[in-house]
C-alpha cells in the first residue's frame, strides 16, 4: 500500500507536540514535526491555560507537516489531558480561557458536592475515582461563585474537543475524554443525566458523545488555507491521552495489565464493562472510557515524579544530575534497604522530596537512606512495591490472574525501574513503546481510514514497528520480605485507602 501519513497533536500539561505517523500498511514510524511548551498562567489569582498560544503552535506544526509530507497526509487528531474544559456560547464564541485543574477554586469541593449527592451515589453512577479537580467539582465551584461564563454557556468542550472544534467547527464530545468528568455513565457511555439534574447544571451544555474513530469532518477552509493541508479530515482518536496510550499496548495474549509510566503511573486492565463495586470504591480505582467500547479499570499512582522532585531539589543544591547519572547511583546503592508507603499524603506535594522519603523510612523503623543513590533507589523500589500491591487488587477486581505486565511511555527508558517492577510483581515485563500516546492516536486514525482492521491488528503493528525490551523477575524471596516489612508499617489509612 502507498504510504499514508496521519498527524497526532499530543498535548500535555507542560508541553505539546505535533507528530507525523508514517504508515506503509505493515509498520509505523513516528516523526516529530513541532514541539512547544505549555503551562498555566496566573492572572489575578486564577490559573488559565494558554489556549490561543496552543492553537498558534498547533497551526505552526500543521504547516510544517504540510511542507514535509504534502498530499500523503490523510487525517489529524488531538489527544490531551482530561478534566479541563472550555465553554462556548450560543453564537459559538469561546467564553474566556479554560481554567487549569490546579486552580484553587475546587479546594473543599468534596464537602460541597457530597452535601448535594453522597460520595457513594456519585461512584455508583460514574465508577470514577475521586479527585477534587474533576470536571464535576470545577463546574460546581463555578456554579457556587456565580461564574458568568457558566451562566452564558451553551456547550462544554473538554480540551481536545475544543481544539477539534477549532479545526472543524464541529462541537462534539469524545467518549474517552468525557469519561474523565465524573459526569459520565460508563455503563451507557452517555452523560449522567441523573447527576447533571441533581447538581442543577444546564443540560444543554453537554452535547452528543462520539466514539473514537469517528470522522468528525474536514478542516475548516481557513485552517486548510493557513496550514496548506488539502483534503485532510479530522478523526477522533482516544482523545484522552491515556486511552490512546493503552491502544498502543503491544499485547498478543490475554490476561495482561499495563502501566503507562511517566511523571505519573497509570496501572490498569482493559475490560469489556466497568467494575463498580465496594472494593473498587474503597480502593479508589477508576473506570475510564477506552477505545472500541472498552473500559480502562485503573489506578493513578505516583510515578517518576518522585525522582524528578529529588532531581529538582539536588539541582538547587548544586548537583545537576541527568537521568542516567541518577540511575547509576541507584544501581550502586544497597537493594531494598528501605521502602516507604507511597500512599502517605506527605508525598503529594512535599517541599523537599529527599527529606520526606528519608523521614518516612525512619518512621517505619528502617534506616533512612542518606546518599542520593540510596534515596533514588528507595523511591524506585517503593514504586515497584506499589505496583505489586495494585496488581493484586487488579486481579481481584478483574476476576482472573494477570500473567504479563506491559510498560509503555517515557518510563520504559528507565531500565532499572522496569527490572524492579518485574522483580516486585514476579511477572515478566515487556517495555515499550516509548511514544505510546502518539502511536495510539495515529493508529486510531488508521483504523478509521480502513488501513488497520481493528485494535488487535493495531497492536500487531506496534509489535512489528517498535523495539520492545523484556524483563524477567528474579530475587523473588527478597521482594516478598520487603513487601511484608512495608505492610507491617502501614497505617490503617493506607491499608484501606490505597
Amino acid at each position: 500500500m502507498k504510504r499514508k501519513v496521519h498527524l497526532a497533536v499530543d498535548l500535555g500539561a507542560s508541553s505539546g507536540r505535533v507528530l507525523a505517523g508514517l504508515f506503509d500498511g505493515e509498520t509505523l514510524e513516528l516523526a516529530e514535526v513541532h514541539r512547544f511548551a505549555n503551562g498555566p498562567v496566573n492572572v489575578n489569582g486564577r490559573l488559565y491555560w494558554r489556549t490561543f498560544e496552543l492553537w498558534h503552535n498547533i497551526l505552526a506544526g500543521l504547516r510544517l507537516a504540510a511542507r514535509q509530507f504534502g498530499d500523503e497526509i490523510v487525517s489529524v487528531g488531538v489527544d490531551a489531558w482530561g478534566i479541563d474544559f472550555g465553554l462556548l456560547d450560543r453564537n459559538g464564541e469561546l467564553l474566556g480561557a479554560p481554567i487549569a485543574y490546579r486552580d484553587a477554586r475546587t479546594n473543599g469541593g468534596f464537602d460541597r458536592a457530597f452535601a448535594v449527592v453522597p460520595r457513594e451515589e456519585i461512584f455508583a453512577e460514574t465508577g470514577l475515582q475521586f479527585m477534587e479537580i474533576n470536571t464535576l467539582y470545577q463546574l460546581h465551584a463555578a456554579q457556587q461563585i456565580g461564574s458568568p461564563p457558566l451562566d452564558r454557556a451553551a456547550r462544554l468542550l473538554h480540551m481536545p474537543d475544543l481544539f477539534h472544534w477549532m479545526l472543524t467547527g464541529e462541537q462534539a464530545n469524545e467518549a474517552t475524554i468525557a469519561s474523565t468528568s465524573q459526569l459520565f455513565n460508563p455503563r451507557t457511555r452517555t452523560w449522567s443525566d441523573k447527576l447533571i439534574e441533581r447538581f442543577g447544571f444546564p443540560r444543554e451544555i453537554f452535547g452528543q458523545i462520539l466514539e473514537p474513530g469517528t470522522m468528525l469532518g474536514p478542516l475548516l477552509a481557513h485552517v486548510a488555507e493557513e496550514t496548506g493541508l488539502k483534503n485532510v479530515n479530522v478523526v477522533l482518536p482516544g482523545s484522552h491521552d491515556t486511552a490512546s496510550a493503552v491502544l498502543s499496548v503491544p499485547a498478543a495474549t490475554a490476561n495482561w495489565a499495563y502501566i503507562s509510566s511517566g511523571t505519573w503511573s497509570l496501572m490498569g486492565i482493559e475490560r469489556s464493562a466497568p467494575v463498580i463495586n465496594d472494593d473498587a470504591f474503597n480502593w479508589n480505582f477508576t473506570n475510564e472510557g477506552g477505545v472500541a467500547g472498552t473500559t480502562r479499570l485503573l489506578k493513578n499512582i505516583s510515578g517518576l515524579w518522585l525522582v524528578q522532585e529529588c532531581q529538582r531539589v539536588w539541582k538547587s543544591q548544586g548537583h545537576d544530575y541527568d537521568w542516567q547519572q541518577l540511575t547509576e547511583l541507584a544501581q550502586e546503592a544497597e537493594p531494598l534497604a528501605a521502602v516507604v508507603d507511597l500512599g502517605d499524603p506527605r508525598l503529594i506535594a512535599p517541599r523537599e522530596m529527599p527529606a520526606t522519603l528519608a523521614t518516612l523510612a525512619h518512621e517505619s523503623g528502617q534506616s533512612a537512606p542518606e546518599t542520593h543513590g540510596a534515596i533514588v533507589r528507595t523511591a524506585l523500589e517503593s514504586l515497584a512495591l506499589k505496583y505489586r500491591e495494585e496488581l493484586g487488587r487488579l486481579e481481584h477486581l478483574g476476576g482472573s490472574p494477570i500473567e504479563h505486565l506491559h510498560v509503555v511511555g517515557g518510563g520504559t527508558q528507565n531500565r532499572l525501574l522496569c527490572q524492579l517492577t518485574a522483580d516486585a510483581c514476579n511477572r515478566p515485563v515487556l517495555a515499550g513503546p516509548v511514544e505510546a500516546t502518539a502511536i495510539g492516536n495515529v493508529l486510531m486514525q488508521a483504523i478509521a481510514a480502513g488501513e488497520v482492521a481493528d485494535v488487535p491488528q493495531a497492536r500487531e503493528v506496534v509489535r512489528r514497528s517498535c523495539d520492545l525490551v523484556e524483563y524477567h523477575p528474579h530475587e523473588v524471596d527478597r521482594w516478598e520480605e520487603a513487601a511484608e516489612r512495608l505492610t507491617t508499617s502501614l497505617s490503617p489509612r493506607s491499608v484501606t485507602g490505597g
